[in-house]
């Protein structure tokens, strides 16, 4: 008996042994562990510190745009010498940009509204829409701009192709004006002063009541005010009151001198349609991209105001060159404005479907703006009505 429990007892203890060997081992195996996970850790950080310095290199190398996308190697400047590297410009760069679809016949009221831009360091682009670059160049400040040519073309065909927010997005302000614009009365330095200070993400200088073409009361000069983000007015189908929260009533510029910060250029060029180069209908989505409260984020400013002159000139044929007798080039010019109205009217119609289908098939997408909610159950509400 004392044999067997001898035994018993040995093998009790060979086990106990036995697990205290296991033990010891991952006692000793844990220093390790944590020795490997501290070397990983440390090499871990240093590639990614080693990225992060080659990115904000590369930022600095290449400020208009670097894409993420694209499959550049972080280590792409690593082929030249350090010494030779630039990374920084050497002289004032602009932080602003005029773009203006130009013809021939409106050089010199070009030329005046150029200077007045010129003085505040604005970088210029002429969109030639007749095919005349030569005729510009006897203009001192010609060689300075940037000359785009493409036969009769709109101002918002060339916006959504050389106007991408990565090719401007050095710019605080775009300006993306009309050529036909008096600017006697117009700043460039002081409007933007005032488009800083009130936190205006889209806005437009108000126009002189004795200009030509206004179509909307809140983009009429107001005398009395440095600017302003609405319009009261009781008269016409669209009554505008403190219940208005959209456009035109508020929230509102129009498409023949708008300036946009570089946060909504970038919405706003996204909303232009690549084949409606007229551009209607695209006003009154604007607000859309004013980064907020369209109410508070767009308006007009009214100290520093233009003259719309509404000379039909932009694309179509009115650019193309012609050799009628006057009465025909008169019947001419009247045929050819019909044309361009009954395009633009197409246009206005097909962008308002697109939008309503747009809408519709988002479904993950909210209209941000109570009235603008409303009014779409309304519709909705009235179609099921009828059916």
């Amino acid at each position: 008996m004392r044999v067997s429990k001898s035994w018993r007892w040995l093998l009790k203890k060979g086990h106990f042994l036995f697990d205290g060997g296991i033990c010891g081992a991952k006692m000793k195996r844990l220093p390790f562990l944590g020795v490997l996970c501290t070397v990983m850790l440390f090499i871990i950080y240093r590639t990614t510190n080693f990225q992060y310095r080659q990115t904000e290199l590369e930022s600095k190398l290449l400020p208009f745009y670097i894409l993420k996308d694209s499959g550049m190697a972080s280590t792409s400047l690593n082929s030249l010498p350090r010494g030779i590297i630039e990374a920084r410009l050497m002289f004032k760069a602009p932080s602003s940009l005029l773009a203006l679809p130009v013809g021939i016949k409106q050089k010199k009221n070009v030329d005046l509204i150029v200077q007045k831009f010129l003085s505040e360091n604005f970088t210029i682009i002429l969109f030639h829409y007749d095919g005349n670059v030569n005729g510009w160049w006897n203009l001192e400040w010609s060689k300075e701009a940037i000359h785009i040519v493409a036969h009769n073309q709109t101002k918002w065909w060339f916006a959504k192709r050389f106007l991408h927010p990565a090719v401007v997005s050095i710019y605080d302000y775009i300006f993306l004006w009309d050529e036909d614009l008096g600017v006697e009365h117009f700043h460039p330095g002081r409007y933007l002063k005032i488009v800083r200070s009130e936190g205006l993400e889209i806005s437009q200088p108000a126009l002189d009541p004795n200009s030509t073409g206004i179509h909307h009361r809140i983009t009429i000069r107001n005398r009395m005010h440095k600017f302003h983000k609405r319009v009261y007015d009781t008269r016409g189908s669209t009554k505008c009151s403190d219940d208005s929260e959209g456009p035109p009533c508020t929230g509102f510029v129009e498409g023949m001198a708008p300036v946009f910060s570089k946060s909504a250029w970038y919405c706003a060029w996204h909303l232009i349609q690549n084949d409606l180069v007229h551009g209607w209908g695209m006003d009154m989505k604007l607000g859309y991209c004013a980064q907020g409260d369209r109410t508070k984020k767009v308006g007009v400013v009214d100290s520093e105001y233009i003259v719309h002159k509404s000379i039909q000139t932009l694309g179509g044929a009115s650019a193309r060159k012609a050799s009628y007798p006057e009465e025909t080039m008169k019947r001419h010019a009247v045929d050819v404005r019909s044309e361009i109205r009954r395009q633009s009217t197409s246009e206005l119609q097909i962008f308002k479907e697109r939008w309503e289908q747009a809408v519709k098939e988002d479904k993950n997408w909210r209209d941000p703006f109570p009235a603008s909610r409303r009014r779409k159950q309304r519709r909705s509400q009235k179609r099921h009505s009828m059916v």
